[in-house]
């Protein structure tokens, strides 16, 4: 059975959860990193020489790292291409777009996050939090048009272009942040946040990472 080595706070660890719950596929997942530790041991190591979350062992002997390379692996592998589409411009699309929610979107949120959930309120730099917010809100305006012409990111179903997208939406929703009207993003966010595998796999409490008194 394929096994995800990492704890299910890490984002990266979603990202490849929620993709082997939409398609069905079985696995045993070890909490690693953080709190948990266990990725600086050399057995680890051997695996992953980064340190980093996930490190995926699959069913045949094989490791991987990086959370977008598993999921692009997973998404080619099944046999119905749930996820990625099998052909034309939206195969095209899931790919280029999911490489974009990496690129334009996943590093700002991902900054913000660090810079307003793990720091303390007197200690935050709010000049930087601006600049950040005007970043993802850049990105996040990209996909406004799109999503007013499609329910999903690349088609009309769901691909890899919202694993990688979608994923990032439930931090930026629940930072205490100020954001423009994006009335196709909100509504996109609500579709994700009812499928049972999102809800389950990314809609996880993240008050683990504030600073504690």
């Amino acid at each position: 059975m394929l096994k995800v080595l990492g704890r299910a706070t890490s984002a990266n660890v979603q990202r490849v959860t929620w993709t082997l719950a939409e398609l069905g596929l079985s696995y045993e997942r070890e909490d690693i990193g953080g709190a948990f530790g266990g990725n600086d041991t050399p057995d680890y190591l051997a695996k992953n020489p980064h340190g980093l979350v996930p490190t995926i062992e699959t069913d045949d002997g094989r490791v991987m790292w990086e959370s977008s390379a598993v999921v692009r692996w997973l998404a080619l592998k099944d046999p119905e291409r749930r996820l990625w589409p099998a052909s034309g411009q939206d195969e095209l699309s899931a790919d280029m777009w999911a490489e974009w929610a990496v690129r334009a979107v996943e590093i700002p949120i991902a900054t913000m996050f660090v810079s307003l959930v793990r720091v303390r309120p007197a200690e935050r730099n709010w000049a930087k939090i601006g600049e950040i917010g005007t970043a993802i809100h850049k990105g996040l305006a990209k996909a406004e048009p799109i999503l007013a012409e499609r329910p999903f990111l690349a088609s009309d179903s769901l691909s890899i272009a919202d694993i990688n997208f979608g994923l990032l939406l439930y931090r930026y929703y629940e930072m205490e942040i100020e954001r423009p009207d994006l009335p196709n993003l909100a509504a996109y966010y609500k579709r994700l946040s009812e499928r049972p595998a999102y809800a389950e796999h990314v809609m996880v409490d993240f008050s683990f990472a504030r600073p504690k008194d």
